[in-house]
């Protein structure tokens, strides 16, 4: 499977999580509604996920983004 360019990525789920804050700021207007459903279609598709969760899941993960597990006990 090829893999998205790093750095597109990067700011393709910044701006995805700024649109998603707007969404949930402002959920009746409907070109936010769309810009975020724009935003995580295209995570979908780069990352080849079903939904918007695991996309962001799947980029983070890819990016390094993901919390590290503890293995400590702190």
């Amino acid at each position: 499977m090829l893999l998205p360019d790093k750095a597109l990525l990067s700011a393709l789920l910044h701006r995805y999580r700024a649109w998603e804050c707007l969404a949930e700021a402002e959920p009746r207007d409907p070109h936010t509604r769309r810009r975020r459903d724009d935003l995580a279609y295209t995570l979908c598709v780069l990352m080849g996920r079903r939904t918007p969760q695991e996309a962001v899941a799947e980029a983070e993960a890819y990016l390094g983004a993901a919390r590290p597990r503890s293995s400590g006990p702190f």
